[in-house]
């Protein structure tokens, strides 16, 4: 069963102590000693349209992240695998801080889930975490990163180097700032597609926003009109 995520715990940054992450329960994990850090070499690349991801969240529009592989290879091609193999459609940002950050990539929206894919090793890097910066999820082992990833809303520096952060947004962060907060939140944003730059695929119409945010009432109705079949002996596709 996979941890959430272990992030720098606000107040005791502002308090100046940057060597400690905050466990699921409160606690406080050591992650000063954190073994390997690589770094990113040269400067900020182009913009690539294979190297960017497109969000369309509930929010109401389509938020651009510039993927940067020259600073995390793996990390990059496994979003790209899964955005390309549709698993972040329709998943929740379950856990939203404010002043923090925004995390999905979960399928079961618990924060304990994950894909089938085998865990990535670490390439911490040299990528400040500042306001827009995606970096991925863990657990208190560096190298048990999968799916998850969040979307930071303000700078936390003390992040560098102990989480892997392999891109930043560079267009519509308006749309990342109206997630719901909460941990879950009550009403959660959701992400509608994601999508590789050079895949051209279209954001979603007014219609598919809107229906991604009555997920409650879409269930309803789903169940509904399993029900009707099985009374009309026809079988739920």
């Amino acid at each position: 069963m996979r941890l959430k995520l272990f992030l720098f715990s606000i107040v005791a940054l502002a308090m100046g102590s940057a060597a400690h992450a905050q466990d699921d329960e409160g606690g406080v994990t050591d992650v000063s000693g954190t073994p390997e850090v690589r770094y990113a070499t040269g400067v900020t690349p182009a913009a690539d349209p294979e190297n960017t991801l497109h969000l369309d969240l509930s929010t109401g529009g389509r938020v651009t992240i510039r993927l940067r592989p020259d600073a995390a290879p793996s990390h990059v091609e496994r979003i790209k695998a899964l955005a390309r193999q549709g698993f972040y459609n329709g998943i929740i940002f379950h856990r939203v801080i404010e002043g923090f950050m925004a995390q999905t990539g979960d399928p079961t929206g618990t924060g304990q889930g994950g894909s089938q894919l085998p865990d990535l090793s670490s390439e911490f890097t040299t990528l400040p975490h500042v306001r827009g910066t995606v970096s991925m999820a863990r657990a208190t082992d560096p190298n048990s990163a999968n799916s998850q990833f969040y979307i930071m809303f303000m700078p936390n520096l003390g992040l560098d180097r102990n989480y892997t952060a392999f891109g930043r947004v560079t267009s519509g962060m308006q749309y990342v700032d109206a997630i719901p907060r909460g941990e879950p939140p009550a009403n959660p944003a959701r992400i509608i597609r994601a999508s590789i730059g050079s895949d051209n695929v279209p954001p979603p119409s007014a219609a598919e926003i809107a229906a991604m945010n009555q997920p409650a009432a879409n269930d309803q109705a789903a169940a509904l009109e399993a029900a009707l079949g099985e009374l009309a002996g026809e079988t739920p596709q």
